[in-house]
């Protein structure tokens, strides 16, 4: 398509002269714009599909990603629906659990926590606490009063594996002396860090049975929790789980409604995320458009030679097409290499800024992550450097047109 005389003229024209120094200046502005375009648009849809992939995992991991409830009364009989539910198709397990708000005390410091009761073979499948234990071991969960809780939350409370924890109800009873707390006591067996602050700082686990009489749950329990094999299917085996319970007075409660306006600020902070740095690339490419609309003028007398000597203007449009797209191929590649290389080494560039400057960058207690998440899709990066080529290539379009136009005779007249 592009003959060689058309390469080497383009090539030289982009060398540009010290005369010329102002629009090799432009040109090479483009090329970074573009770079740090592509690279900036890589590393932020990386991150946010870190933060989503991170998110989802996380909740879903501690959460499940059903719930089944009883309608104003703890769930009775539920070994039972467990049992039934496990035999769904795409049911990877289904868990009874009792679950309150309670004032958590050790060494004369409170904070408020979650406390979830779960049987100890339940807990050590529980994948994401059973694989993330930092202290201690969940062999000695299977007594009565052991608990296993957040690292974060032992070290907020200054507790060691071997000591007390005790768990305040706000569900007190009324006394002759006035409404009296309830209270219980665990030893810490084990802590766990999944590495999200909020339930690293507080998720208390302790075994199911104690816990029910502590809620006053009865013969019953606060909920079923479902894990399914695929998250996005939640609605056929939610319908499936409707089916299957029809009569009990049971409600059901997925990972969607519970997290629906979460993932959702997500997924439209990352879309305008996408629009606005696109704008980094359109500017580069009208930078392009400039520097090749000062190159046409610039070269308006080489190029008026090069139609006397026969150059056609098919040859006049390629030559000027092949030095603005070279630009943004240039500028697209440098970008996409920059981008991948920042994403594999965005934790490591992170402390070794913080080193740096000695500042913080990256809190947990803010943003609930202990570490910067990203996960390159290849589409996405691909969808980038399409569009970045496809802009550029389009920059060039009215500059070469221009110069194809040009007219040797009046380009000659006024030289």
């Amino acid at each position: 398509m592009f003959a060689a005389i058309e390469w080497v003229i383009a090539s030289r024209y982009l060398r540009a002269r010290r005369q010329e120094g102002f629009i090799s200046i432009i040109a090479w502005f483009s090329l970074i714009g573009i770079a740090l375009g592509v690279a900036t648009l890589i590393i932020v849809m990386s991150v946010m599909n870190g933060f989503r992939g991170e998110l989802l995992s996380r909740i879903l991991g501690l959460n499940g990603h059903i719930l089944v409830q009883g309608v104003g009364t703890p769930l009775r009989d539920y070994d039972e629906i467990s049992r039934r539910i496990r035999l769904i198709d795409g049911v990877v397990r289904a868990t009874p659990i009792a679950e309150g708000q309670v004032m958590a005390t050790a060494n004369q410091v409170a904070t408020g926590a979650l406390v979830r009761g779960m049987r100890p073979a339940d807990l050590r499948a529980r994948r994401i606490v059973a694989s993330k234990i930092v202290r201690g071991s969940l062999d000695g969960f299977t007594a009565q009063n052991q608990a296993v809780i957040g690292d974060r939350l032992a070290r907020k409370l200054g507790l060691d594996i071997g000591d007390k924890i005790t768990l305040i109800s706000p569900k007190g009873s009324n006394t002759a002396f006035g409404f009296v707390p309830r209270l219980i006591s665990y030893t810490v067996a084990a802590t766990f860090d999944v590495g999200m602050y909020e339930y690293d700082s507080g998720y208390i686990f302790v075994p199911l049975d104690r816990l029910r009489k502590y809620l006053r749950l009865g013969d019953g329990v606060s909920a079923v929790e479902v894990e399914v094999r695929d998250a996005d299917s939640v609605d056929v085996i939610k319908q499936r789980i409707a089916s299957l319970l029809r009569g009990r007075p049971v409600r059901l409660f997925d990972w969607q409604q519970a997290n629906a306006s979460f993932f959702s600020a997500i997924e439209v902070e990352r879309n305008v995320m996408f629009l606005i740095l696109t704008l980094i690339i359109v500017v580069a490419a009208f930078n392009i458009i400039s520097s090749m609309i000062m190159l046409v003028k610039d070269k308006g007398r080489d190029i008026a030679i090069l139609r006397t000597m026969g150059a056609g203007r098919g040859m006049i449009l390629r030559i000027f097409i092949i030095a603005g797209a070279s630009v943004g191929v240039i500028g697209t590649a440098l970008g996409a290499v920059l981008g991948l290389l920042f994403v594999i080494n965005i934790d490591e560039i992170r402390l070794w800024l913080e080193g740096l400057t000695g500042l913080e960058l990256w809190n947990a207690e803010i943003r609930f992550l202990s570490r910067i998440p990203a996960v390159l899709d290849v589409r996405e990066a691909v969808l980038v450097i399409v569009m970045a080529l496809a802009l550029s290539f389009l920059a060039t379009l009215y500059p070469a047109w221009r110069a194809a136009r040009l007219d040797p005779v009046e380009a000659l007249r006024y030289e």
